[in-house]
């Protein structure tokens, strides 16, 4: 089952300081999430991102799963170097009732990471193959992005954005579900908006999808 996580407010807590820890960092950074780094040694782009306060940063030795649970993690991704200490974490994890993934042994982990391609943030698609082999992912995922990069135009994505725009105000001054979705249907088949959208003029269709909405009721 591929599912898509919401992590807003929650605390992921990411063993080691190289490569994978850093691809996992990358993955969660604009996710509203509290993601906190323990290593002994970080890379430079770890770095900067703890400078900046995007992240925290424990710097220290791992040698054991204790400190990394007393930290209180909603998940932990353990990417150390060393396997064995990776085993523990996820061991340990799995006893606390803790999610846990290893990036030495995604077979055993609570959750896959998957070959994600993001179409500026509006669209996401995932390819995944059940973790048998994460290099014929990587490879179906270049081949599936060029070919999506032709169906997926800015329009669709101008609309998406538009739409998620007008649900967040639609849940503030549209008091029933069905009056909501009925309001989010005709912003999405408007002409007008449709056009300004191919014009480019995307500032122009917000505004009157703004209008539309606030004149529903």
């Amino acid at each position: 089952m591929i599912v898509n996580l919401n992590l807003e407010g929650k605390k992921i807590v990411i063993v080691g300081g190289g490569e994978q820890a850093q691809k996992r960092v990358k993955s969660v950074l604009n996710q509203g999430c509290k993601i906190v780094v323990v290593s002994g040694a970080v890379n430079a782009q770890i770095k900067r991102w703890a400078n900046s306060r995007k992240i925290r940063l424990v710097k220290q030795d791992v040698t054991d799963a204790e400190p990394i649970l007393k930290l209180g993690p909603d998940i932990i991704i353990a990417t150390t170097s060393d396997r064995e200490i990776n085993q523990e974490i996820l061991k340990e994890a799995k006893r606390e009732r803790v999610m846990a993934y290893s990036s030495d042994n995604p077979a055993d982990s609570d959750f896959s990471n998957l070959a994600v391609i993001d179409f500026k943030g509006a669209v996401k698609v995932a390819v995944h193959t059940g973790g048998k082999s994460p290099i014929i992912s990587k490879r179906v995922k270049e081949r599936v992005e060029s070919a999506l990069r032709g169906v997926i135009t800015r329009e669709d994505i101008a609309h998406m954005m538009i739409q998620e725009m007008c649900r967040e105000m639609a849940k503030e001054i549209i008091p029933t579900q069905r009056q909501r979705r009925e309001c989010l249907y005709s912003i999405n088949n408007d002409g007008m908006i449709e056009q300004l959208i191919k014009d480019g003029q995307v500032k122009k269709a917000e505004r009157r999808a703004k209008t539309i909405l606030e004149n529903w009721i």
